[in-house]
């Protein structure tokens, strides 16, 4: 490696001076392999730039740190974790970290770019949201976090600046830098200690038992309940000028909801904002929330006008003359589904085009429940989904690979990690063809 940086300068008018048109012609090419351009953003440790890959052109944003200013103010531990966290993750509502580079005196992140930018501006500059909308942006932020949690992590510093939004609107984790990782087997017996977070957006048990210790998934929920407000009322739900008072209002619980949260919101929040953790509901009854569980294609429906009018008359119709019982009698794999769930799953008809399995048993998060659902693309070509509603990811993933998919012989599975009707990783959802 010759350099951290090699510049490649274009300057074919001499006339002009060479401080002025540095910005127009100046290249930093880092490392032969990536050509780094305008600055996005700067923070304390870091400065993030737009860049590209010159042997893909794809785009991405390159997080540099500089390693002296890290080691200076002892942050060179959560820089590690930060790292050794986002390698661990891949969520499409995760920020995603592609590949990590460093030098003597730099570390270089390769980042996923999201173009949208952060969820605060788009409050800040619109205010409070409509309802189907804070739900939508809700839910996407409930799976990234219920997908950590599963794997061990923690994300500790959960806040509107750090939710990012993507060209398609999709929002997106970043800033893993407080966060907390265990190992599965020690999810259930260690408690945090460390006192982190943002000031408003943090936990009570957080600030009040230090040293005593804390569950991060609680903490987490917390945080979450706040950022809902926050996206419903458009302001905070605690706040003060004087900390100290904004804290004893934390403590203590002490919020009002505006008149226009429905009685659903109202209770959810509520009951996420509790002050005592022991309490405070878990994200499986989140997910199984009247608010959180209000049907999503409606909400669609109505902010698309009638532009899908004809389509969606015409699926109904095709669910309704063949329902989700009728295609699992038309398939050996999927009658085996049924033979799986009698006695491990209580099995509901959720109208005509969903069958909605409850486990018996409760795990670790909950009793697992799985959702199968029919989808009519054409009169002759129909899908059906087999997807976690709430429960234990890894518990559904197992459920997939050992039990679900040897099941499913005569169904041709088609996803992007398949070309050739194999059964795919466990990590992807069940999609059925038939």
């Amino acid at each position: 490696m010759m350099g951290e940086f090699m510049l490649a300068v274009k300057d074919n008018n001499s006339n002009k001076n060479a401080a002025e048109s540095r910005p127009n012609y100046c290249k930093l090419v880092m490392q032969g392999k990536y050509e780094l351009g305008r600055v996005l953003g700067q923070g304390t440790f870091a400065r993030v730039y737009y860049a590209r890959n010159l042997e893909s052109g794809k785009s991405v944003a390159m997080k540099v740190v500089g390693k002296e200013k890290v080691v200076r103010a002892k942050m060179m531990d959560q820089m590690k974790r930060e790292i050794s966290v986002m390698k661990r993750l891949k969520h499409p509502n995760i920020v995603e970290l592609y590949e990590v580079m460093a030098t003597k005196s730099k570390i270089f992140l390769a980042l996923e770019l999201v173009r949208g930018g952060e969820l605060h501006a788009k409050v800040s500059k619109e205010g409070k949201l409509e309802e189907h909308t804070a739900r939508s942006y809700f839910r996407q932020l409930i799976s990234a976090v219920d997908y950590c949690h599963s794997r061990g992590v923690f994300h500790r510093d959960l806040k509107l600046e750090n939710l990012l939004l993507d060209q398609d609107d999709n929002l997106k984790i970043t800033d893993f830098g407080l966060s907390a990782f265990f190992e599965e087997e020690e999810n259930n017996q260690v408690l945090l200690r460390t006192t982190c977070g943002t000031p408003h957006y943090v936990a009570p048990e957080v600030v009040s038992k230090r040293g005593q210790g804390y569950d991060g998934s609680k903490a987490d929920i917390w945080s979450c309940g706040v950022i809902l407000f926050v996206l419903l009322a458009g302001y905070l739900p605690f706040h003060d000028e004087n900390i100290m008072q904004m804290y004893r209002k934390v403590y203590k619980g002490d919020f009002t909801c505006p008149s226009w949260f429905s009685a659903e919101a109202r209770e959810l929040i509520t009951r996420m904002l509790d002050p005592n953790p022991a309490t405070r509901i878990t994200l499986a009854e989140i997910m199984e929330s009247k608010w959180f569980k209000v049907d999503i294609f409606e909400a669609d429906d109505e902010e698309e006008g009638n532009n899908n009018t004809t389509v969606n008359k015409f699926l109904k119709k095709e669910v309704e003359a063949l329902n989700a019982f009728h295609i699992i009698s038309m398939s050996e794999g999927l009658e085996e589904l049924a033979a799986l769930s009698s006695g491990k799953f209580k099995v509901s008809k959720v109208g005509d085009s969903v069958v909605r399995l409850q486990g018996q048993e409760k795990g670790r998060k909950g009793k697992l429940v799985i959702v199968v659902e029919l989808f009519a693309v054409s009169s002759s070509f129909l899908m059906v989904e087999v997807k976690k509603d709430s429960g234990d990811t890894l518990e559904f993933n197992r459920f997939c690979q050992n039990q679900l998919r040897p099941a499913l012989l005569d169904v041709i599975w088609t996803t992007a990690a398949s070309d050739n009707h194999t059964i795919p990783p466990a990590s992807y959802p069940c999609v059925a063809v038939c």
